[in-house]
């Protein structure tokens, strides 16, 4: 059975992620199952403006992974779901993609097969590489990679 390989690179951290901004549910343009998250109404604001106004979202997003922000964002277990849905459907050979950390969060939970609380427990650096690689099913993780490193 041939082998699929997924490199998930996140960027370097810009301007808006610098100031804990969150996304707008980010494209990958050549793997549109990769993209980020949908934040709803929560999109563009940073985590402490958003506590201010909805303390409770905020606590029931962090905790619970049914819940998706307000005004259709996107839940962290339906992320999950679409994110494994996603590899599980890719051909084999090496796939590169650049990709929110969320994405890569929710990779690891799909592919390892780990309960959905284990994505907050995921810290996923700016600028490296996460790589997946399996076949029939069954992914491994290779961990600690420089982006540079991972081209290779």
């Amino acid at each position: 059975m041939p082998s699929v390989r997924v490199h998930l690179a996140t960027p370097p951290l810009d301007a808006a992620a610098r100031q804990g901004r969150f996304g707008h549910g980010e494209p990958c343009p050549v793997h549109p199952g990769l993209a980020g998250p949908a934040m709803g109404r929560w999109a563009g604001r940073t985590l402490e403006e958003v506590a201010a106004e909805d303390p409770e979202g905020v606590r029931r997003w962090l905790t619970d992974p049914q819940f998706a922000p307000p005004g259709g964002g996107e839940a962290t277990a339906a992320l999950i779901t679409r994110t494994g849905e996603y590899l599980a459907g890719l051909g084999p050979g090496r796939h590169h993609a650049v990709v929110a950390q969320a994405v890569v969060r929710a990779a690891v939970v799909a592919a390892l097969e780990l309960p959905a609380a284990a994505f907050w427990r995921l810290d996923v650096r700016p600028d490296t590489v996460t790589v997946l690689s399996g076949r029939a099913g069954r992914w491994n993780l290779l961990v600690g990679q420089q982006r540079e490193e991972a081209r290779e």
